[in-house]
């Protein structure tokens, strides 16, 4: 409602003075505050907050009349009286300084329009020049201890039992009449009162006294701490007629504030507490209404130790109240006991080092204009600390001496406090004295923010380098993430002209879309769009200070509708003004109005006011678009009195026209009214009343009535529906899947929390008039103060306000930022459908409650929703001390099973509750085994694994096991890796003996990859720049591989060593799985995400699951997985015309073999092995190089089927193929080290060779033969991998898919060997003579290709056993290992960059490694980065990228 904003202002008093202000009082519309100290009385005006007067008592007459004490302003501001210690009253004449004399002026550069156009207009925005003229005083004879103004008279009590009625004008013995005190009948209520006084009210006194309009009485404190009421019976103030009341049981009140407009009198307690009464209409007793007191839940350490209350201020428009105590702080409460602000916790009263501060001690308080600010004197500190500072000062100049020590803290309250009007409800506006903040988005805002956005977030007076204005989020659209994404507010600057003379803002509000604002002043209106980011005002000054809004701003459609007074015709008028216009009154359309408007609303086409007769108006609009400028038409349509049931207009809050209505059945008669406006609710000083349509009459005549006349129904007398409510919210929008929560009307009632008034529909499947739709009432608790209601979306709007603290100078001249922490007000929303789906099950509405939530189960937040009702419901149930009758949990459970997040639901709160809950819960809800199974049958596996914590607490560890190992199975299966990371770091912790005790939760909910021992395998390589020691070590140590690093263990390493090999037999057994399935792109996957040892494995399994039985259906399942194409020829192709010409066939059967560009284009090269060293290193370091030019490979690759010349065409050929030219097997992806060389060769002999268009063609076929660059990158990673492992039969089937000849040559090369069973190397030859057979027929694409390795399948066909020698299968070194590349791969086996594959003897070798040359491989020397992006976008892609 209030929010504290910014730091407090200190306003410094420029006239020297010894004394210290202690009381300060504002006149009537609060631009004047008469501050006294003991000798002076000085008047400030507001806005600028600067002295205008003071007027110093003689030392002669300061001894006759003592130091002063209180002040009061005369209702017209034209005198002060003040009240002195020996029993004074003085009277001061405040004259105004005749025409010209100003204290302030404002200069404006020359040609402004804004100089005097009006006569008067001056006078309005400068501090007038004023003078104080003492009249005579009065002598009342006893000290004073309070001071009350009414209209004509003053009120004044006294210490010896008396009441003072002064006039204000006639000062002589006729103006004045005392009244005493024991003369006064009191009663416990009104009608027992005329048996005379009941109270013995000897030697008592009137201690605290205020007049309240709307009650017609005064509050009054006696010196004995009762609480009373003394109402006057007539009009005049006589003894006789005076009647009053008191509180029974209260002896300790202090001080009393009363609000009129709720008719609340507000009485301070001893205790540190606030009563708040109301007066019961019907005895005329004091009721206890609320209490407004700190909980020892939020303020532990303070709650109690605040001593009495000093003052309770009401702000000017009634909605809060400030409490100060007599120990210090300020703590705000709304008018139903919503608390607000406390300054005694939190960043207030600590600083940030954790030492407590002192808290403010307040000797006056008082509220400015419209509530913006709150002028606080605070008690100086104690003498000493006083003189300390002095001495210190010395040296400095004496600046305290002019510190009149007022502080100004500065407040943005609600737009709904003063214009409480539907435009608002689904926006939150808030408004300062000089901006408005709202939390919708701005269509308008693109990425580029604005000076104004910037530099609007700071007060101007509060512009602190400390605090940097939070950046506004770009690209707003107005949505549900737009009132909820982020904290932060539109803030826009109310334009400067208009706020100068029209200070201060006292109406604001905002259209349904919330894209246009409207303010306004003391005179006039502005408004504003955030399309255009600029603000309308009058054009012509004349117009703007000829009316006064009084009854409130609304929008409609694209107008602003305004309720003001016109100065110039001296009546009431009703207006519209179109947005887009120009803001004049040539284009308003004015409707006079009869009586003086107080409040305004719109509701669909229809404007409702309530006036001050206490009648409300009802008229209808239309828009007219028949001149240039569209125009509304306004008419009248009914006209309804409410003086029977008002007391007094003033206690009207809000007046809404609403379609809710109670029942339904009856309007099926006239069907075609259920959408007009069915009721009115009034908010009569928190007291909701509603009106309905009375439909009880004949109503079959309407469709004879033409429809102009069409009378519109009266309404029936009003029935209440809610006490204490502050704000109403209710739509006119309609949606049939949300009836309930459209059809719904929210209030916000304070202390007690927000109520729902919902609507109970019958099922769908009943006819709708067997049964009358019913409406309950729904209290329920949120923890922000509600601002707006979003009907849909099941949200609750508000703010809240946050500290910053600043740690400045400390020592005794602490400044006052250090005093103060900065305040800021940040947007806060609040889910509330748990509590109503909680309190229709409480009520046995379950089926209400379903209907519901169905309703809402497609809002994002629905499962927390869920999880919020079994979580509150839970920790109320299982921690409740004495046995709950009728438990709620197992019906919250039965309703969550009706929808699919039942299982998810469970477990979140089941994590999220202490452990000690879980076996409440879950005697409510399921075994968590059963829980768990149907986790694993509805395939949804995260939850699953939430659900094996809750198992692994509950119980034994050969249950959990048991579970897991189902898990696990089921995550390999699906391919879910990391959940898979997970299982088994669970099942390692489960066998070294962590999980005896309650162990910590293994974060199956997160899905990072770096926990555990996984970084273990992350950093392995399988690159050839290993140290040899490391390749030398002949053991082939498996297990090790597989043992990650356990937890500190306290049990041996057997444990460890059966549980890793427990985890590793499922490893085992799901690759040999996807092997006997032919899914190699899963093994693949399968080894990359888990670091399984593939190569290993495969070694062992060489003989066994690692053959290929049929090897026609496997080339057929790898060209499925990969997404690789069969291969096409054109038809010419066949007889293939590549065959004249010497560079042709060279170029065609290169590129066939996918040869790399090395040997592409220097094909006589040196064959023989370079040294390792120098071949590795060469290529590692030039892998940045590498890594940049993969930019022009990769895109040129992108570009490779639409070739525009030869030359482009050629360069792209080369690039491609050049990105597989790489030294060792492992840097599959990397190009050519060469690569600037290459390019520049390419473009010299492209001049030369002219192809024919048939090769072009043949050439593009072969380009559009191969598969997606990814599966050839991973197809030969698994190439390698089966020739480190030795699996021949595998190597042949790759070879073939990729059409790499040297693969064939080599992998045939290798059957010679005597280390190659017979059967591997049979079963190569009837393989291939399978393919052969299956191509003839089915695939003749693969034809050229078979042509190729032609020469090879004859060797293998015509092979005899033929021995070689065994070195080059043999680990011993890596010379020999490199060395045999000479041997069986014949006399021309090409160097080891020339390669596409990998030199066979060199792969046979590696087995032998150190294991930790396993799988996966660094980015470094596995792929370029951008690659990597790209596998990581595609599921079930090999994971190469490693953190």
């Amino acid at each position: 409602m209030y929010f504290l904003t910014g730091w407090p202002r200190r306003l410094l008093c420029p006239l020297r003075s010894e004394e210290e202000p202690f009381h300060v009082q504002p006149s009537s519309q609060r631009f004047y505050f008469a501050v006294l100290s003991e000798t002076q009385l000085s008047i400030w005006f507001s806005r600028p907050s600067v002295l205008i007067v003071s007027y110093i008592e003689s030392a002669k007459a300061a001894t006759q009349f003592g130091f002063y004490q209180k002040a009061e302003w005369k209702p017209d501001d034209s005198m002060i009286a003040v009240a002195t210690a020996n029993g004074y009253i003085l009277l001061f004449d405040v004259l105004g300084g005749g025409d010209d004399k100003y204290l302030y002026e404002p200069v404006y550069p020359k040609g402004s329009p804004r100089v005097k156009v009006t006569p008067g207009y001056k006078e309005e925005q400068c501090a007038p020049a004023l003078s104080l003229e003492m009249k005579k005083p009065v002598d009342l004879e006893a000290p004073i201890t309070s001071l009350q103004s009414l209209q004509e008279d003053l009120l004044v009590c006294t210490a010896d039992g008396y009441l003072h009625v002064l006039h204000w004008d006639g000062l002589g013995s006729n103006g004045r009449k005392a009244i005493c005190l024991t003369t006064i009948p009191f009663s416990l209520d009104l009608q027992s009162a005329r048996g005379g006084p009941s109270l013995d009210l000897e030697g008592v006194y009137i201690r605290c006294m205020e007049y309240c309009v709307t009650l017609d009485g005064f509050a009054v404190v006696l010196s004995d701490r009762r609480l009373g009421f003394i109402t006057p019976l007539s009009n005049t103030i006589t003894a006789d007629q005076l009647q009053g009341v008191w509180a029974a049981d209260v002896t300790d009140g202090t001080c009393v504030a009363v609000n009129n407009k709720y008719r609340l009198m507000a009485f301070g307690c001893a205790s540190g507490s606030v009563l708040v009464y109301m007066i019961d209409t019907t005895t005329g007793s004091m009721q206890l209404s609320h209490k407004l007191e700190l909980t020892p839940k939020h303020y532990p350490d303070i709650y109690n130790k605040t001593g009495p209350v000093k003052l309770i201020c009401w702000s000017p428009d009634y909605s809060v109240a400030m409490v100060t105590w007599e120990c210090g702080g300020l703590s705000l409460w709304s008018v139903f006991g919503a608390h607000l602000i406390c300054t005694l916790g939190e960043d207030f009263a600590y600083r940030s080092d954790g030492t407590k501060k002192e808290p403010i001690k307040i000797s006056s308080m008082s509220w400015g204009a419209e509530g913006y600010h709150l002028w606080v004197i605070p008690i100086k500190q104690e003498k000493k600390r006083q003189e300390q500072q002095e001495e210190e000062e010395m040296e400095t100049p004496p600046h305290p001496t002019l510190q009149a020590g007022i502080l100004q803290f500065h407040f943005i309250k609600s737009a709904l406090t003063v214009n409480p009007c539907t435009s608002n409800q689904e926006q939150v506006l808030l408004h300062g004295e000089d901006r408005l903040y709202l939390t919708c988005g701005d269509p308008s805002q693109d990425n580029s923010t604005s000076d104004t956005h910037l530099h609007t977030h700071l007060h101007p007076h509060d512009g602190s380098p400390l605090h940097h204005p939070p950046n506004p989020d770009s690209s707003l659209s107005q949505g549900l993430s737009t009132l909820l994404g982020h904290k932060h507010w539109h803030v826009v600057q109310i334009h400067s002209t208009y706020l100068e003379s029209n200070w201060p803002i006292r109406f604001a509000a905002i259209d349904t879309a919330g894209q246009c604002m409207a303010v306004a002043g003391r005179r006039g209106f502005a408004h504003y769009s955030l399309f255009t980011r600029k603000w309308k005002l009058f054009g012509n000054i004349t117009q703007e200070q000829n009316m006064t809004v009084t009854g409130g701003l609304a929008w409609w459609k694209d107008f602003v509708v305004v309720a003001c007074y016109n100065y110039i015709d001296q009546q009431e008028q009703l207006r519209l003004y179109q947005r887009s216009a120009n803001l004049d009154n040539a284009f308003a359309s004015v409707t006079k109005l009869q009586s003086d408007t107080l409040l305004l609303n719109v509701f669909r086409d229809m404007i409702i006011l309530f006036r001050a007769d206490c009648s409300i108006c009802l008229y209808s609009l239309e828009r007219r678009n028949d001149s240039p400028h569209p125009t509304a038409s306004v008419e009248l349509l009914q006209e309804v009195s409410m003086s029977r049931y008002i007391p007094h207009p003033a206690l009207v809050v809000s007046v809404t026209l609403t379609s809710v209505r109670t029942e339904t059945g009856i309007t099926l008669k006239a069907p075609q009214q259920a959408c007009m406006a069915e009721s009115i609710m009034l908010n009569l000083a928190g007291q909701l009343i509603m009106l309905q349509r009375d439909r009880s009459g004949p109503q079959v005549r309407e469709k004879e009535t033409p429809a102009n006349t069409k009378k519109l129904l009266p309404f029936c007398p009003p029935v209440v529906l809610a006490q204490c409510v502050e704000n109403v919210w209710t739509t006119c929008r309609s949606n049939r899947k949300k009836r309930h929560l459209l059809e719904a009307l929210w209030l916000s009632c304070g202390e007690a929390g927000m109520k729902v008034w919902l609507p109970l529909f019958p099922r769908d499947h009943r006819k709708p008039h067997s049964f009358l739709s019913r409406r309950i009432m729904l209290p329920f608790h949120i923890n922000i103060y509600p601002l707006a209601v979003l009907f849909e979306d099941a949200l609750v709007l508000g703010a809240s306000n946050e500290t910053v603290l600043y740690d400045g100078l400390q020592g005794p001249s602490e400044p006052l930022e250090a005093l103060f922490p900065y305040c800021t007000v940040e947007r806060t929303s609040q889910i509330y459908l748990h509590h109503i789906l909680r309190q229709l099950l409480v009520r046995n509405l379950g089926e209400q409650a379903l209907m519901l939530a169905q309703s809402c189960a497609s809002l994002p937040y629905f499962p927390h929703v869920m999880e919020l009702m079994v979580h509150v419901v839970l920790e109320e149930e299982a921690t409740s001390r004495e046995p709950i009758p009728d438990p709620l949990l197992p019906t919250v459970a039965k309703f969550i099973t009706e929808f699919p997040l039942f299982l998810q639901t469970i477990v979140h709160c089941a994590r999220k509750t202490e452990y000690a809950l879980w076996n409440y819960l879950f005697a409510a809800v399921g075994n968590p085994k059963d829980l768990f199974e149907e986790c694993l049958m509805a395939q949804d596996l995260d939850t699953a694994a939430s659900y094996l914590i809750i198992l692994q607490n509950m119980e034994v560890p050969a249950v959990s096991r048991q579970h897991a190992t189902l898990l696990f199975n089921t995550a390999l299966e699906q391919g879910k890796w990391d959940l898979c990371r997970h299982m088994i770091r669970f099942l390692k912790a489960i066998g070294s003996g962590e999980m005896d005790t309650p162990p910590p939760t293994p974060t199956t909910q997160e899905p990072s990859s770096s926990s555990g021992g996984f970084e273990f395998f992350r950093n392995r390589s399988i690159s050839l720049s290993q140290s040899a020691d490391a390749i030398a070590t002949g053991k082939f140590n498996l297990q090790k591989t597989f043992s990650m690093p356990s937890g500190p263990s306290a049990k041996g390493r057997e444990v460890d060593c059966a549980e890793n090999m427990y985890i590793d037999l499922m490893l085992w057994r799901h690759a040999r799985h996807l092997l006997e399935q032919v899914r190699l792109r899963d093994l693949g996957c399968f080894s990359a995400q888990l670091g399984f040892e593939l190569i290993g494995w495969l070694c062992r399994e060489r003989n066994r699951v690692a053959r290929v039985e049929d090897f026609v259906s496997a080339l057929k399942r790898l060209h499925k997985d990969f997404l690789w194409p069969f291969p096409v020829i054109p038809v010419g192709s066949i007889s293939s015309p590549l065959k004249n010409g010497r560079c042709r066939p060279a170029l065609s059967t290169r590129l066939l073999k996918s040869q790399s560009a090395d040997s592409l284009l220097n094909s006589d090269m040196d064959t023989g092995p370079p040294q390792a060293d120098n071949s590795n290193h060469s290529w590692l370091d030039r892998l940045e190089e590498r890594a940049k030019d993969m930019d022009t490979a990769s895109s040129a690759h992108s570009n490779q089927h639409s070739p525009q010349t030869h030359d482009a065409f050629l360069s792209l050929l080369t690039n491609k193929v050049e990105e597989y030219s790489v030294g060792s097997a492992t840097d599959l992806t990397e190009t050519s080290s060469v690569v600037d060389g290459d390019w520049m060769m390419v473009d010299e002999n492209s001049s030369t060779l002219s192809l024919s268009q048939a090769e072009l063609e043949h050439i593009s076929m072969e380009l559009a033969n191969k598969g997606p660059h990814k599966s050839q990158v991973q197809l030969r990673y698994l190439l390698h991998v089966f020739m480190e492992a030795g699996c021949l039969e595998w190597c042949v089937v790759i070879g073939l898919i990729l059409r790499d000849a040297n693969v064939i040559k080599q992998v045939i090369g290798f059957l010679d060997s005597p280390e190659v069973p017979q059967e591997t190397v049979q079963s190569i030859r009837n393989g291939l003579l399978a393919v052969d057979s299956w191509v003839s027929t089915n695939c003749l694409g693969y034809k050229p290709f078979l042509n190729l390795i032609q020469p090879q399948l004859q060797d293998l066909l015509e092979a005899t056993a033929e021995q070689v020698q065994p070195e080059a299968f043999q680990p011993s070194s890596q010379s020999s290992k490199l060395g045999g590349s000479e041997g069986p791969g014949g006399a021309t086996a090409p160097r080891v960059e020339d390669i596409r594959g990998v030199a066979a003897p060199l792969g046979l070798a590696l087995p032998s490694l150190e294991p930790a040359g396993g799988f996966p491989r660094p980015p470094s020397e596995d792929c370029p980065p951008e690659q990597t992006e790209e596998q990581g976008e595609e599921e079930g892609a090999y994971d190469c990228t490693l953190s």
